[in-house]
């Protein structure tokens, strides 16, 4: 039996998944990561730590599952987007990383506007400068650590710097490229016009690969760490995202995959770049060649069932807490929930956008606010759905939900009505990992294509029908909704100066 391995260097942990050569998982193994704020808005890890988690969680995998190292004939690599690691010459790490949910680059991102022009940017790359991506953490390194910057010689993203102490290669894959906002988006690689805009360097960046691509092989010094094979190929894997969507088959335009996890995602496969004319959908290669994506992220999606659950019925458990709301009629009886508890993304780019409860009277009870929370939710990733189809992504067949919320069959009959499209689930749960192993598979010989992957390895489980009452009542009262952030923007604005 042959076996592929998925690694994912994501925020909280290094997991690696073993898979066979049909495609079942065998086994996983997570071991968690150190997070340091050393000021407010900062966020940082210590690559040291990805690659000890790496070596800890892949000899965990092998041991528990009684497969040798020599059996796994791939690995694929996936991790958390937009990080920042820098290396000198020799390889070594300069400072530690940082991350995508570091807020210190607000200033560095109006330079980039400046520099290129905002709309310009956009049409390179597919985005706006935003806080989270990779470029601005360049700059910013070069404004307030100049000694450090001085000493740069490589610039990898998370993942890939797992990759580099498991081959001793600078490589990435062209998903998570897309998302340091250096790529020309259509031509799948670097921009020139952009790095000479922000005078970064070509040599710095590591080579690009497509997701099932060898990016280099297992070190002798590697495969004594890990237990893997020496001359074990590698390959590019993606981003989180992307490698989640080819986790659940979303490798397809027309099928849509819905992340409903503490954050939420609308992901949506495309053959060709659709860009939002205001960067306020992300534009990004997919893992799958020749394919790109659109995504739109919501900060607070189950997080704000988390939020409400804690806040107002601690120890309730979630299905006792949504039993109730089922009895609610469609609506909450004129209760609306706006979810920006932590800040929003998508479709307002406002940190300091507020959550509310608009419309309660004495009549409401906690299933009504329970069941607007759940409505509320749904509005917001339909926010995603509609700038999809305002850059011109008309074509959606099928939603592939996952993640801990589409657990509830009221949420995801919410959200099929809110849609008006088809939610199906699928007998993979283990997401971007599992994205990675399949990618391993295809670039292995497995499987030809990870079209053809997909349909090997991934069925539908269950599936739920949008019903024409529930289409109906929601296209109003989604209206609705979105007049809140408008009508509160000021106020909340206000409201943080407090």
């Amino acid at each position: 039996m042959a076996y592929f391995l998925g690694i994912d260097v994501s925020t909280t942990g290094v997991k690696a998944l073993l898979m066979d050569e049909q495609g079942q998982v065998v086994g996983t193994a997570n071991t968690e990561q150190p997070l340091y704020t050393p000021y407010p808005l900062w966020s940082e890890q210590n690559p040291q730590d990805w690659w000890n988690g790496a070596v800890n969680s892949i000899r965990t995998v092998l041991s528990q599952s009684g497969v040798d190292g020599s059996q796994v004939l791939g690995v694929g690599l996936t991790g958390q987007m937009h990080g920042l690691t820098l290396l000198d010459e020799e390889g070594n790490v300069l400072r530690p990383a940082i991350l995508w949910n570091d807020q210190r680059t607000a200033q560095q991102c109006d330079e980039i506007r400046a520099r290129l022009g905002k709309s310009r940017l956009i049409q390179i790359t597919g985005n706006d400068a935003l806080t989270g991506f990779t470029a601005p953490k360049i700059l910013w390194v070069r404004e307030h650590e100049p000694e450090v910057y001085a000493r740069v010689r490589h610039i990898l993203l998370p993942k890939d710097y797992v990759r580099y102490r498991l081959t001793g290669e600078f490589a990435v894959d062209c998903a998570d490229g897309a998302g340091t906002i250096l790529f020309d988006l259509r031509q799948r690689t670097w921009s020139d016009e952009v790095l000479k805009a922000m005078d970064i360097p070509l040599e710095w960046l590591p080579k690009t690969y497509e997701g099932p691509e060898i990016t280099g092989r297992i070190t002798p010094e590697a495969a004594q760490a890990t237990g893997l094979k020496q001359g074990t190929p590698v390959m590019a894997g993606g981003g989180d995202q992307a490698a989640q969507a080819v986790g659940v088959g979303a490798v397809q335009p027309g099928i849509v995959a819905l992340t409903l996890g503490t954050s939420g995602v609308v992901f949506a496969t495309t053959g060709e770049p659709f860009i939002e004319p205001e960067g306020r959908l992300h534009a990004f290669c997919h893992s799958v060649p020749g394919r790109w994506h659109l995504m739109g992220v919501m900060l607070s999606a189950a997080g704000s069932l988390r939020w409400y659950r804690d806040a107002l019925a601690p120890g309730v458990s979630y299905d006792d807490l949504l039993a109730p709301a089922a009895d609610v009629p469609m609506g909450s009886e004129g209760l609306l929930f706006l979810p920006y508890l932590t800040g929003e993304r998508t479709p307002h780019p406002d940190p300091l956008a507020r959550g509310a409860f608009v419309g309660l009277t004495v009549r409401h009870t906690r299933a009504h606010m329970t069941r607007a929370v759940l409505e509320g939710v749904a509005f917001g990733l339909r926010d995603g759905f509609e700038l999809m189809k305002s850059a011109g992504l008309t074509h959606i067949e099928q939603v592939r939900v996952s993640g801990g919320g589409a657990r509830s069959p009221l949420w995801r009959q919410i959200l099929a009505d809110v849609f008006d499209a088809e939610l199906v689930t699928v007998n993979t749960t283990e997401g971007a990992a599992y994205g990675a192993a399949l990618l391993a598979g295809v670039g292995a010989g497995i499987w030809k294509t990870v079209d053809e992957a997909c349909s090997a390895a991934i069925r539908i489980t269950g599936s739920t029908a949008p019903r024409p009452e529930g289409v109906s009542f929601y296209q109003k009262a989604y209206q609705g909704y979105r007049q809140l952030y408008p009508a509160l923007r000021d106020l909340s604005h206000a409201l943080s100066e407090w």
